[in-house]
């Protein structure tokens, strides 16, 4: 019986949301319609009669005040509203709305699949979607101590966000700790240092474990945090390297004695490879470009299987400064595959390599009348799938937008990746004669075969909608964030735009022109009320006066 009497309620709530959400016309006009049947009884006509003496007496200083003051309630509305949709790309309103409002007229959210077989249709796409999403580790980030630290004491300004630097806080405990870390006295204080958040603070635990023994990590934190310079960081670094290959032999040996033992050799792997890495980085930043090629192929060599660090996006970077193009498409045949992820850097460096064949003698006024040779027609297609991939790189290459210092950590497709990016290769596309001329007379035609609204990709899925999000985290907050697709301005900042500019010029009439004001206000208002009154008049004419006697009675 309980269950059958909570059915019957349930049954009766939805019929009621169902009649506000759809019936709420209906409902309105029979209120109406009550309200002028009853408007004898509620004395609603001598009412109306007062009201229109007491604003008769009012002085036009009344009409000018009231005016006045919608319009700046409406001015400091729009004020708000426009904040709020800089910084969080919506409105604040709609959004209050939506949340709060649907929820009580039984508003649904139809975009959740309803079936396990609709669930399983999209596990494809919704996977792709959030990896696409995915925060990446910079490949060529900076050095903190060296280069993001001098741009703080230069301009006052933190380049990097705290989510950010919390995101490489996970990712040192993630690739240079392990679970056996307890049982070596130094390595226990570089675990411990690696979770803390003040600077001086981890600084101070690696000196500590560098007291007790020869610790690889803790001169890798030295590297990146105390050092100023590119060469003392370098020399840091060839220390790591000297503590970081004997751990790695003696754990290398000891790999298949157990779990434990595997993971301390999985662990000083990582911390090898990062430190040949960064000294390969090093060499790069000092101008021996060579030194540095060379260590970034023996190291692809030696640890094959560690794609994460994306040590050939380094090596891509390192070829393109010395202009070994044919190295370049080497590494591009090997790494733009369909089966791995894209990045920035491999399609504009594909771009690159295809513009550079023509750019020095393209001409857009020639290739209009003339048409596009296949090379030029291959360069053109080349730059559009580079800016579907990623459409915010050519305002950066094309210097329609500063620079600034890029992150540590990219979001693909995003504004991060596009800055990082553009820091490293705006040069490379300088050197190259006329690239930078055609990728402003092409990269605009990507959008218009790019579908609109973005429900599919064009050569790749859809552009993620989550790019935004991410990058206001991951950007500093003085860096105008690039969104794609532009968002229209909401309709209620279009609507307090609207009414405050109507309200402010009703108030400057009103105290200019009082009287025809007054005039035009009585002409609007009876107007307005015209066909109401012709509805009413008509009504009274079709009832029968006995009926319409007996229901004024009630």
């Amino acid at each position: 019986m309980a269950e059958a009497g909570t059915g019957f309620l349930e049954q009766l709530k939805s019929c009621i949301v169902w009649s506000w959400t759809y019936l709420w016309t209906l409902w309105f006009f029979i209120m109406l319609f009550l309200v002028y049947i009853l408007r004898v009884p509620l004395k609603i006509n001598d009412n109306l009669t007062t009201v229109s003496m007491f604003l008769n007496t009012l002085t036009p200083k009344f009409y000018v005040a009231l005016t006045g003051t919608s319009s700046l309630i409406s001015g400091l509305i729009l004020i708000f509203e426009w904040w709020y949709f800089r910084k969080y790309g919506t409105s604040f309103i709609e959004q209050v709305s939506v949340s709060h409002l649907r929820p009580l007229l039984g508003g649904m959210d139809n975009s959740a699949p309803s079936a396990a077989s609709a669930a399983n249709g999209d596990a494809d796409s919704s996977r792709q979607s959030v990896s696409e999403c995915k925060v990446w580790r910079n490949p060529l980030n900076l050095f903190r101590g060296a280069e993001y630290n001098r741009y703080t004491w230069v301009t006052g300004r933190e380049p990097l966000t705290y989510y950010d630097m919390n995101l490489s806080a996970q990712d040192h405990q993630t690739f240079f700790t392990c679970d056996t870390d307890h049982l070596r006295p130094a390595d226990a204080i570089m675990q411990k240092a690696w979770r803390e958040r003040n600077p001086q603070a981890r600084i101070s635990a690696a000196h500590e474990a560098l007291e007790l023994n020869e610790c690889a990590t803790a001169y890798i934190l030295l590297a990146e945090e105390e050092a100023t310079t590119i060469v003392e960081a370098e020399k840091l670094f060839k220390q790591a390297l000297k503590a970081g290959e004997g751990c790695y032999r003696r754990s290398q040996q000891l790999q298949h004695h157990g779990a434990q033992y595997e993971a301390q050799h999985r662990r000083d792997t990582n911390v090898l490879v990062y430190i040949k890495r960064r000294l390969a980085m090093c060499a790069r930043k000092l101008g021996r470009t060579r030194e540095a090629v060379k260590m970034m192929r023996d190291l692809m060599k030696e640890f094959p299987l560690l794609s994460m660090f994306n040590i050939h996006e380094n090596l891509l970077e390192a070829l393109l400064e010395l202009q070994a193009y044919a190295d370049v498409q080497a590494v591009l045949a090997k790494y733009d595959d369909i089966s791995l992820p894209k990045s920035a850097t491999i399609c504009y460096t594909a771009a690159l390599l295809k513009a550079r064949a023509v750019s020095d003698k393209f001409s857009p006024e020639a290739a209009s009348r003339r048409g596009l040779s296949t090379a030029e027609m291959n360069a053109v297609e080349a730059i559009h799938r580079a800016v579907e991939f990623n459409p915010h790189v050519p305002k950066y290459l094309l210097e329609m937008k500063s620079l600034i210092l890029p992150p540590e950590h990219i979001l693909k497709r995003g504004d991060s990746e596009a800055i990082a990016y553009a820091f490293f290769h705006l040069q490379h596309w300088k050197r190259v004669e006329g690239a930078l001329n055609l990728l402003h007379c092409t990269w605009e035609g990507t959008f218009r075969m790019i579908p609109y609204p973005l429900e599919k990709g064009h050569l790749f899925y859809p552009y993620p909608i989550c790019t935004e999000t991410a990058d206001r985290e991951l950007l500093p907050s003085f860096h105008e964030v690039s969104v794609y697709p532009k968002k229209e301005l909401p309709f209620f900042i279009l609507f307090t735009a609207g009414l405050c500019s109507f309200t402010a010029m009703l108030a400057l009439l009103t105290h200019q022109f009082p009287e025809l004001m007054g005039v035009f206000a009585k002409a609007f208002l009876s107007t307005l009320f015209a066909p109401l009154n012709f509805v009413m008049e008509k009504v009274e004419s079709i009832l029968p006066s006995s009926l319409w006697h007996q229901l004024t009675r009630i």
